[in-house]
C-alpha cells in the first residue's frame, strides 16, 4: 500500500513539473485596464486564422516553457486576432472591424486597430510600453530563441538607451541567450 501512495506522489510531482508552461493571454482591452492597476509593458500577438507562420508560433514558440514564464513575469500578453470583430478601445478611440464578415473562411477584412499600427503582415508581434504606448512590431515567424533578445529588450527599458543601429547591433552581438527547448 506505501508502495502504491509513493508511486502515485512521484507520478504526481514529476507530471506537475513536466507539464508546459502556458502563456496567460488576454485581450488588448483587459491588458490596458490592468496596466492603470499594475503598470507593466504588454506583448501582443497579433494574428489570422488562416496564417501557418502564426500556427507555427503557437505551437512552437509560445509554448516554450522558458518564453512563457519569462512573458507571463514580464508582460500583459495578448492575442489578437487582426481580421477578427473584437472592439479595442485605445487612446480614447474605439477600433472595430465593420466589414468583418462571420460567414467568410479563410482571409476576412483588417482590423482597424491593426491598421493604426500599420501591421501588414502576419505575425506580427507588437511591444507597448507600461502606459500603453507602442514600441514596436516584430514581423514574422521567430523561434524561442529568435524571439528572446526581443522580449528582453523591451521588457525594461532596455531599448531605450539605443542611439543608433550600432547601439542594436552591438546588443545583439553581446546577447546570451537563456531560452532552452
Amino acid at each position: 500500500m506505501k508502495l502504491k501512495i509513493f508511486t502515485f506522489l512521484i507520478i504526481a510531482i514529476f507530471g506537475a513539473a513536466s507539464q508546459a508552461q502556458e502563456i496567460e493571454w488576454m485581450s488588448m482591452n483587459e491588458a490596458l485596464d490592468a496596466q492603470k492597476e499594475n503598470p507593466k509593458s504588454i506583448f501582443m500577438d497579433a494574428y489570422t486564422s488562416w496564417c501557418g507562420p502564426c500556427k507555427m508560433l503557437d505551437s512552437n514558440t509560445f509554448s516554450n516553457k522558458d518564453l512563457a514564464q519569462y512573458v507571463n513575469k514580464h508582460f500583459y500578453a495578448v492575442k489578437f486576432n487582426a481580421e477578427g470583430p473584437e472592439e479595442i478601445e485605445y487612446k480614447d478611440r474605439v477600433f472595430k472591424n465593420p466589414k468583418y464578415d462571420a460567414e467568410r473562411s479563410g482571409r476576412n477584412s483588417t482590423h482597424e486597430f491593426a491598421s493604426a499600427m500599420r501591421i501588414s503582415g502576419y505575425p506580427t508581434m507588437v511591444f507597448f510600453d507600461q502606459k500603453g504606448e507602442m514600441i514596436a512590431p516584430v514581423v514574422g515567424y521567430r523561434t524561442p530563441e529568435q524571439l528572446e533578445i526581443f522580449l528582453k529588450l523591451f521588457a525594461g527599458d532596455e531599448y531605450k538607451k539605443f542611439t543608433s543601429q550600432e547601439d542594436f547591433t552591438e546588443y545583439r552581438e553581446n546577447f546570451k541567450g537563456e531560452f532552452t527547448n
